[in-house]
C-alpha cells in the first residue's frame, strides 16, 4: 500500500512540474485566501483542525464533527475595487464521513467597452467562479483524508472559459500534542474550453497547480499557536521574467531584451514558506499575523517603506456568529480588508 502511494504521488508530482514562469495560467482566482483568518494567516493553511470551516477549502481533509453544520460567509474588499467572496457549508454523513458545499467568486467590476477613437460602445463585466464538493473520510483517530472537485466558469466580456480542478489531501491531527499537519495537492485539472480559438484550435492554458504542506503546534502552557506553510513545492524557481520595453535610442534601433531577476538559494527557499502566530486563549476569541516572505519580495517598492509581507486578523464570538477580520498590504497605500461571520445552525435548535 505505501508503495502505491509513493508511486501515484511521484506520478503526480512529475506530471504537473511545469517549466512556466511563476504567475503563469488561468483561474488565478482559486488561489486567493478565502476567509479573514486564512488571509491574516498570509494566505493559505493546510495542516490547522479545528471548527473553523472555511480551512476545508484549503485542504478538504479538515473537515470533521467539528465543522458539523456550520455555515460559513466571507467577503473581501480588493485591490482597484474588486471584490471577491466564498461561502461554504458543512455536514456530517456519520461520525467517519464528512461532505461540504462551497462556492468562490470573483467580481472585476464593470468597465466602459470603447473603441481605438475611445468612442463609448456600452459596458462589459468579468467575473470568475468556482463550486467546491468537498469530501472527507477520517482514516484513523488521527488521520484524515479528502477531495474536492472544483468545476470553474470564467468571463471576461465576451471571452469565456470552463474547466475543472481538484484538490486531494491528508492531515494529521493529535489533539493531545497540540499538534497536526497537512499535505495537499491543489488544483489539478484542465480547461475543456479555452478563452479564445486560433488555427490550431482551442487556446488551452495550464491551471495553477501547486502542492503545498504544513504543520501547526499550540504550545502547552501558553495560548499561542505556531504554524509553518510551505507552498509551490512543485516549482523551485519563483522568480517572474521581466521584460524591458522597447527603448528608442540615438545609436541602436528599436529592440527588447528578456531577463530573470538573480535570486540566492536561501531567499528562493523562504519564498515557499509562510509563517504564522496565533493567540488563541478560548476556541471564542483569536488574534493572528503573519509574515508571507515571498510577498514582501514581490511586492516591495524601492525608496519606500511599506509592510507587504505581513498580515494581520482577528475573530471573536458574539452571541452565536463567530466574526473575523483580515487585513493584508501588499505595497504602500494598497491594503486588502476581509470579513467573516459563520455560525452552527446546531445554536438554533429548539
Amino acid at each position: 500500500m505505501t508503495k502505491k502511494v509513493f508511486i501515484f504521488l511521484s506520478f503526480i508530482f512529475f506530471y504537473f512540474q511545469s517549466p512556466a514562469q511563476a504567475g503563469y495560467g488561468v483561474y488565478q482566482f482559486l488561489n486567493l485566501p478565502v476567509s479573514s483568518r486564512l488571509a491574516a494567516m498570509g494566505g493559505t493553511n493546510v495542516s490547522l483542525q479545528d471548527n473553523d470551516l472555511n480551512f476545508a477549502f484549503q485542504n478538504p481533509a479538515l473537515l470533521s464533527n467539528e465543522t458539523r453544520n456550520i455555515i460559513g460567509l466571507n467577503m473581501a474588499n480588493y485591490l482597484a475595487d474588486i471584490k471577491f467572496g466564498s461561502a461554504i457549508y458543512g455536514h456530517s454523513i456519520d461520525s467517519l464521513n464528512f461532505i461540504g458545499v462551497g462556492v468562490q467568486y470573483v467580481d472585476y467590476g464593470t468597465f466602459k467597452q470603447t473603441t481605438d477613437l475611445n468612442q463609448i460602445l456600452g459596458e462589459f463585466t468579468a467575473k470568475d467562479m468556482a463550486l467546491n464538493l468537498i469530501y472527507t473520510r477520517r482514516l484513523t483517530k488521527n488521520i484524515s483524508v479528502g477531495a474536492t472537485i472544483k468545476p470553474v466558469y470564467s468571463a471576461y466580456e465576451t471571452y469565456t472559459s470552463f474547466g475543472m480542478a481538484a484538490d486531494l489531501g491528508v492531515n494529521y491531527n493529535d489533539p493531545k500534542a497540540l499538534f497536526s499537519a497537512g499535505l495537499v495537492l491543489r488544483n489539478m485539472g484542465t480547461q475543456f474550453k479555452g478563452y479564445y480559438s486560433d488555427q490550431s484550435g482551442q487556446h488551452f492554458e495550464p491551471l495553477p497547480f501547486d502542492i503545498q504542506a504544513g504543520v501547526s503546534k499550540k504550545l502547552t502552557h501558553a495560548p499561542l499557536r505556531f504554524s509553518l506553510t510551505l507552498h509551490d513545492l512543485q516549482q523551485w524557481d519563483l522568480s517572474y521574467q521581466s521584460t524591458n520595453q522597447p527603448i528608442q535610442t540615438f545609436t541602436t534601433s528599436l529592440s527588447t531584451s528578456t531577463s530573470t531577476n538573480s535570486i540566492s538559494f536561501v531567499d528562493m527557499a523562504f519564498r515557499h514558506t509562510i509563517i504564522a502566530v496565533e493567540f488563541v486563549p478560548s476556541k471564542n476569541f483569536y488574534l493572528t499575523a503573519a509574515y508571507n516572505h515571498r510577498r514582501e519580495q514581490e511586492m516591495s517598492i524601492a525608496g519606500f517603506k511599506s509592510m507587504a509581507g505581513f498580515s494581520f486578523g482577528g475573530g471573536i464570538k458574539i452571541y452565536k456568529f463567530q466574526v473575523g477580520f483580515g487585513m493584508t498590504q501588499f505595497q504602500v497605500g494598497n491594503y486588502s480588508y476581509q470579513f467573516s461571520i459563520s455560525t452552527s445552525l446546531n445554536e438554533f435548535r429548539l
